[in-house]
């Protein structure tokens, strides 16, 4: 292998440990380091060309996500096999002439040539292409990238398909892989007070696949009414409907779910949301708590616990969460990563009652595992290096700021009037229906909105001349566009005339 001596320069703008990977992916790419060859360790490296050691680590990270190197534990980093499409064999030998970017140059976002790819080519979506590869069709809707650390996912993305593809050849656990399940334990514990053992949790593609199996679950119990709140999360309503169960709406006020309006001498499920209320936001006092369990023992019945974004709560220190604080195993804890990572990521968890979690095995053999055992795994490495606390810390900032400044923007607006719970992804609003154009409906709202690439989602519509009632995700729009957006939505829903 040749020595590793980039000539780096000092006066550009492109960051040192870009200049270094540009450098050793070139050498990679002619053949100076060939295929297998140990690397220098981030230490001899830094020392040999008097570069901080966080330069050449960030270095190595660029090439270890790219896949130009792999690491072995307590070995170090070794240089990949380089194959190259349209060859007989793949080897560098047989590979004709790539032109490669300049070691001083930092790659585009995409690692393609930007000059490839298309304008606009759709009205309602932004398409991406690959020089030779497919279109990627994203939605025409405001987005933020900040709000997730996709470096460091990507990092954990790397890790597992270098240093475990061997567990990619197998199909995941039914019940989860135990590696997330152990993270998702300590995390749970630290953050909400549950207590549990990996055993004890789920994992499963989101909220619908969750559901059924607390449904089927229940059956085995022979529990076949459910209480849910009202307002509340619509979906659960139809899935439970769906399955044969016969379902009881109770009222929300202030301070939680009517409990003393819950079935009586029924055996039930109650679903609740006691941290933050979906959608009013209210919060269940430690007293209501303690009666809700109450309930639930003298009734033979059981909690199901939806703690979806509590950690997305911008004042004060969330209470515990009811798991933590039941004695007699009624409580089924869900929780889901879509609000504190990413909404296509669709893994949710539930934490069942040891009895419960026994009949689950029993039945496990009989289900696939739906979620993505790598992004199960990357998700492992994601929570135990810490970068998923520390993203939700930065969530909790930046959501408050963004909230702030949506009711800031709304203050003025006369025909809008917001519901600020201080919490989660999105601010229900009611829109004045009298002061609309004549003939213009919910549905247009919605649509007019999207139009803006504003991402508002229809709660309600209006009745007997009340308000409609409309969810606007504040969360997905970048901070300094808020005020102007909010004033272009007012604008198109009440054509200016104000």
């Amino acid at each position: 292998m040749k020595a590793i001596l980039p000539d780096f320069e000092r006066e550009t703008a492109v960051p040192l440990y870009l200049q270094l990977f540009g450098h050793m992916r070139d050498m990679i790419l002619s053949g100076d380091i060939s295929p297998g060859e140990k690397l220098p360790s981030l230490r001899n490296l830094s020392e040999s060309l008097e570069i901080s050691l966080t330069t050449v680590s960030q270095a190595y990270d660029q090439l270890l996500v790219e896949g130009y190197i792999h690491s072995i534990p307590k070995r170090g980093y070794f240089v990949s096999e380089m194959y190259y499409p349209g060859t007989a064999s793949g080897s560098k030998e047989a590979a004709p002439d790539r032109q490669t970017p300049k070691a001083n140059q930092a790659p585009p976002a995409d690692h393609t040539a930007t000059a490839d790819l298309p304008s606009r080519e759709e009205p309602q979506a932004q398409m991406f292409r690959a020089a030779e590869g497919p279109v990627i069709n994203v939605p025409e809707m405001a987005y933020d990238l900040s709000s997730f650390d996709f470096v460091k996912w990507k990092k954990c993305l790397s890790r597992v398909l270098s240093e475990h593809p061997e567990a990619l050849l197998f199909e995941s656990e039914p019940q989860g892989e135990e590696a997330l399940r152990q993270a998702i334990t300590k995390y749970v514990y630290t953050s909400r007070g549950v207590r549990c053992t990996p055993d004890q949790v789920v994992i499963a593609a989101g909220t619908q696949q969750i559901t059924a199996h607390m449904a089927t679950i229940l059956r085995m119990m022979g529990i076949e009414n459910v209480a849910l709140e009202e307002p509340g999360y619509a979906p659960v309503n139809s899935m439970f409907r769906d399955r044969g169960f016969a379902i009881s709406r109770v009222p929300v006020g202030a301070d939680g779910i009517a409990i003393e309006r819950l079935p009586m001498n029924i055996r039930s499920a109650a679903y609740v949301a006691p941290q933050n209320q979906f959608p009013t936001g209210a919060v269940m006092p430690a007293g209501r708590r303690y009666r809700l369990l109450e309930w639930a023992r003298e009734n033979d019945s059981y909690i199901i616990e939806d703690d979806y974004d509590s950690e997305l709560r911008y004042f004060g220190k969330p209470a515990l969460a009811l798991q933590g604080i039941d004695t007699a195993g009624r409580v089924v804890y869900l929780g889901s990563f879509s609000s504190t990572l990413f909404a296509s990521i669709k893994i949710s968890y539930m934490i069942l009652p040891p009895k419960m979690a026994e009949l689950f095995r029993s039945i496990s053999s009989e289900y696939t595992q739906s979620c993505s055992k790598t992004e199960q795994l990357a998700l492992a490495l994601f929570m135990e290096s810490g970068a998923y606390q520390t993203g939700i810390r930065k969530l909790r900032r930046s959501y408050s700021q963004k909230l702030r400044a949506t009711l800031r923007a709304l203050a003025p607006l006369t025909h809008l009037t917001p519901h600020d719970t201080n919490s989660g992804v999105g601010l229900l609003i009611d829109a004045d229906p009298d002061a609309l154009p004549k003939g213009k409906t919910s549905g247009d709202l919605v649509k007019e909105a999207a139009e803006l690439g504003i991402p508002v989602s229809l709660f309600s519509p209006s009745e007997n001349s009340g308000p409609i009632r409309l969810d606007l995700y504040y969360s997905r729009l970048p901070l300094d566009s808020i005020p102007g957006m909010i004033v272009k939505l007012y604008e198109k829903w009440y054509d200016s005339n104000e």
